[in-house]
């Protein structure tokens, strides 16, 4: 038996439909189809296999075209240029580097190289590009992954090399470009070998219109296929192909927008960093603020002559000669260049870098708006004549106090920010700093960092759990809140795992140490929290496409102010045009425009994270708020998925009560392995019954048990089991068909060839299903209820919880397809679910929501997942998505309408009808408070509480 090279199935040569000799080597193929398949491109189906044992003394080369490993002395073909000999694989590679010879000597344009190395961007030729592809298991697979990018526009060779898993592309990245290349290979259900990298941008991000030209950078770079920069948390997030992109291209590329990538951050950065680095910057940004203060007040002093109430030296001169206002305007020019060096100093390097990227940014309104006003005062104070009478008169107070202004703005706004990670913060204050291990007998103290997997730990009333791991001994109750945000105790004993930075309460016990470091279901909640916080809604980006626009415009309606009120103006034009212009250039604040949403969004997300709550990214936040339709699984999502023990009903007819009959029940089924089976002992058991061995034990497929118990014989089971004693079970039929209409699994007891009566079990429902359900339908949200269960069962627990739509009998591999039609129409369905089974169905879904306590297969394929188990976490999501998106809009709406406001305002548009004039003073003051206000205004979030769950509870009870 030989394995056909295209389809890897076993065949016959006697019996092969063709057969084909290649470079010494005779293949066998099971179709006409594969055969034609292998002749197509023949190189890519070399057995790795057949390559090993026939392997030369000689060191493989790789062909310069595929990319595959040759043999030299056995190579199809070989080619000398420039001192350099090229080994291919099979005519048609050596072909193809003939042709391309051929053309560059005929002036043809060169390949521009590599877009790994050697890439030179003044040549305009194709790029190569090696992308490491997942997921090759066959050769068919190989055939998928070509179709797929010889379909991408300007694509002109493509070979995948299975045996190095690779897939080796050239194209022209004037048509397309690496995302496109990756876009491609998913399409054809593969992966490409990508990874993430975080990075934290030096402090000083305050420009939200900065965000594009960054990404725009990012984007750029050969290898980034994603780039998100937050503004909020100062990340980028950057998804890349290793070997394509390092952190290296990445710091440059984010450095030619004027900002500096600070350092990657490979392992988790700590809170307590990221504080210290806020705390440093707001330290920083307020003795910026203070000696501007300092300078401002006395030059606001002896900025008025004309107001002999507020100028100062006329409290000690009696009335000031022009001598002495023009020495002191003199030194108010003086001090405040260093006011526009230090305080100031970032605007004008902020300018300076948008200028060489030929962009313009908030720095470059406020260095324009400042250096203006300074400029035009000194040479009204050097040259007056110029001017026009009465407008020679210095501004020195507007570039000082709007200085100082800005940066209290930027303090303020940074301090904000350090709030909204709260919710990270708090979990992270709970963890334990040390913990008590067993070693070589003697219990010791030492740091958590230093705990290893393995480690058994001693855990001591009031003391919290230092690391993730499972009971071996004792028992107590944990305080779990911080992680599902559950206020109640949750008992564990030997065999339950607890989880790191949670609190026990009373018990003592030892635990062996599983999981340890950045592998604890904490370092994973922070990391996905962070993550989230870092990612970017839907609307956010609309919002950062308004923000590039937005400084341009403002600084074109700046001149067009200028220009208007030159010509146009009183007698004082002059005057009146550089204080419009400047002003109009100092309220602009595109800052509140780009920080309304990503501010909210990092408020929602930890809001949500303290409850128990884990936001995937902004795209699945933003979704969530518009749900109409919830999909509910049954087995593990309204119900806790383990059959316990409901009922036992005596039959009347004989002398017995339900311990009796619980005992001898149990007892039978204490040696079946069955789940109902275990079902009734552990009930039995909760109930203090004594369960005692059956003398004799025969389990009956399909049937039940038939057993002997302290001398009786004991039958538990089904129907059939009755009517294969022959034993009369009319007396408890009813019991066992009510039973039945309620959801629940019974099971006939019989004793001595009669019927006892029944024991029911039930996969009952989550205590607080029933009050989740309530509360999403008060929220707006059609409930449905997906489950495999036959439809009595299923309306059954409908009936209890107050579902009133259920698709019932759906198999499997048919739960997505199920939420695919209920997404026809245009609306938003949100999937809950907790076994591998539903993870289609979660991926189909608009939002998925995985139970934290089902499998990591479903909690991977959702958008949200539910740390407690709890339903009551599906209801508290979209309350906190639509929180989160209703304070989004408020924040843009106010910033939208500020600058709509302010900016007219600004130019002046009041002056004809009211006479009134904004000062630049209180243009930068309205500046920075408009920022400071967005800040502040997500932070609300910190403090929301969904009032509809007590409503709700008040309610049903």
């Amino acid at each position: 038996m030989i394995k056909d090279p295209v389809c890897d199935m076993e065949i016959e040569t006697q019996s092969a439909a063709a057969k084909r000799d290649h470079m010494g080597q005779t293949f066998y193929f099971c179709s006409t189809r594969c055969a034609e398949t292998f002749d197509a491109n023949p190189h890519q189906y070399m057995r790795q296999e057949t390559a090993v044992a026939e392997k030369s003394a000689v060191e493989p080369v790789i062909d310069p075209i595929c990319g595959m490993a040759v043999d030299p002395e056995s190579a199809a073909a070989t080619r000398q240029r420039e001192g350099q000999t090229f080994y291919f694989c099979s005519t048609r590679c050596v072909e193809t580097f003939d042709a391309g010879q051929a053309m560059a000597g005929n002036g043809a344009k060169l390949l521009a190289g590599s877009a790994t190395t050697g890439f030179n961007p003044e040549l305009s030729g194709p790029l190569k590009v090696d992308l490491p592809i997942s997921g090759l298991t066959c050769s068919t697979c190989v055939i998928s992954v070509e179709r797929g990018l010889q379909n991408v526009p300007g694509v002109s060779d493509v070979h995948v090399n299975f045996t190095l898993d690779k897939a080796h592309v050239t194209y022209d990245p004037a048509q397309s470009s690496v995302s496109d290349l990756v876009s491609a290979v998913k399409k054809s259900g593969y992966k490409v070998g990508a990874a993430d990298m975080r990075a934290r941008l030096t402090p000083g991000l305050h420009c939200a219109s900065c965000v594009r030209f960054i990404e725009e950078a990012l984007y750029s770079t050969p290898g980034v296929l994603a780039a998100t920069v937050n503004p909020g948390t100062e990340l980028v997030q950057i998804n890349y192909v290793p070997g394509l992109a390092d952190f290296a291209a990445i710091k440059a590329a984010i450095e030619s927008t004027g900002y500096k990538a600070a350092r990657p951050i490979e392992s988790e950065e700590t809170v307590d960093d990221e504080t210290a680095a806020h705390k440093r910057e707001y330290q920083s940004l307020m003795r910026k603020f203070w000696f501007a203060t300092a300078i401002s007040i006395p030059v606001m002093l002896v900025a008025y002559p004309e107001l002999p109430w507020l100028y100062l030296p006329n409290l000690f001169v009696g009335e000031a000669s022009e001598a002495l206002i023009r020495w002191l305007f003199i030194l108010s020019a003086v001090v405040t260049l260093p006011v526009m060096a230090f305080s100031g100093g970032q605007f004008f390097t902020g300018a300076w870098s948008s200028f060489k990227r030929h962009s313009a940014d908030m720095n470059t309104l406020i260095a324009l708006g400042t250096s203006a006003a300074w400029i035009y005062s000194t040479v009204a104070l050097i040259i007056p004549a110029i001017f026009p009478e009465g407008t020679a008169t210095p501004f020195y107070d507007v570039t000082a106090v709007v200085t100082a202004l800005v940066v209290l703005g930027q303090a303020l706004e940074v301090r904000a920010k350090g709030q909204t990670s709260q919710a990270i913060r708090k979990l992270l204050d709970l963890q334990a700093k040390t913990a008590r291990v067993l070693r070589d007998g003697q219990e010791i103290e030492i740091p958590v960092e230093e705990v290893l997997v393995g480690d058994i730990i001693v855990v001591r009333p009031g003391d919290k759990i230092p690391v993730d791991g499972e009971i071996i001994n004792g028992r107590s109750a944990l305080d779990e809140s911080m992680v599902t945000g559950e206020s109640l105790p949750v008992d564990k004993t030997v065999g339950d795992e607890v989880i790191g930075a949670t609190v026990n309460t009373t018990g003592s016990f030892k635990f062996r140490a599983t999981k340890v470091g950045k592998d604890t279901a904490l370092a994973q909640i922070v990391k996905m929290v962070q993550d989230a916080m870092g990612s970017k809604a839907p609307i956010a980006r609309l919002v950062d496409v308004v923000s590039s626009y937005f400084v341009p415009t403002v600084m074109i309606i700046s001149i067009l102010t200028f220009l208007v009120w030159f010509n146009f103006g009183p007698s004082q034009a002059l005057a009146f045009a550089i204080i419009t212009a400047v002003t109009v250039l100092i309220i602009a604040c595109p800052c509140a425009v780009g920080m309304a949403v990503p501010m909210s969004l990092v408020a929602g997300v930890g809001k949500g994270a303290e409850h128990g709550v884990l936001i995937r990214n902004g795209e699945a936040l933003q979704t969530a708020s518009q749900l109409k339709i919830i999909v509910l699984d049954k087995t593990g999502t309204i119900t806790k998925g383990k059959p316990e023990l409901t009922d036992v009903l005596v039959n009347e007819q004989l002398s017995m009560n339900n311990e009796q009959l619980l005992r001898l029940a149990a007892s039978a089924d204490r040696l079946s392995e069955h789940p109902l089976a275990q079902a009734i002992v552990d009930g039995a058991k909760a109930q203090g019954v004594d369960v005692i061995e059956p003398a004799e034990f025969e389990a009956v497929p399909g049937h039940g048990v038939e057993t002997v118990v302290a001398g009786q014989q004991v039958l538990v089971g089904n129907i059939k089991l009755m009517q294969r004693h022959e034993i009369d079970a009319r007396a408890i039929e009813s019991d066992v068909r009510r039973l039945q209409g309620e959801g629940k699994t019974a099971m006939y007891v019989a004793v001595d060839g009669r019927a006892a009566g029944v024991v029911a079990v039930a996969d009952t429902i989550k205590e607080d299903s029933i009050q989740a359900i309530q509360v999403m339908r008060d929220v707006g949200l059609e409930v449905i209820m997906l489950t495999g269960d036959n439809e009595r069962t299923a309306l059954a627990i409908a009936r209890q919880v107050g579902i009133q739509r259920v698709l019932a009998d759906v198999l499997p591999e048919d739960k997505a397809q199920e939420v695919h039609m209920l997404k026809v129409g245009g609306n938003k369905v949100g999937m809950v679910g907790d076994g591998i089974n539903d993870a289609p169905a979660l991926v189909e879904a608009d939002v998925g929501f995985a139970i934290g306590t089902g499998t990591d297969v479903a909690i991977e394929a959702a958008d949200i997942t539910l740390m407690s188990g709890s339903l009551k976490g599906v209801a508290y999501a979209i309350e906190i998505s639509r929180a989160t998106m209703r304070n989004a809009k408020q924040s843009l709406f106010g910033a939208f309408g500020y600058n709509s406001l302010g900016i007219p305002i600004a130019a002046g548009v009041l002056y004809p009808f009211f006479g009134l004039l904004l000062s630049p003073l209180l243009a930068g003051a309205a500046m920075a408070a408009s920022s400071v206000t967005v800040v502040s205004n997500a932070n609300r979030l910190r403090f929301f509480k969904a009032k509809s769950f007590t409503e709700t509870a008040e309610k049903i009870a």
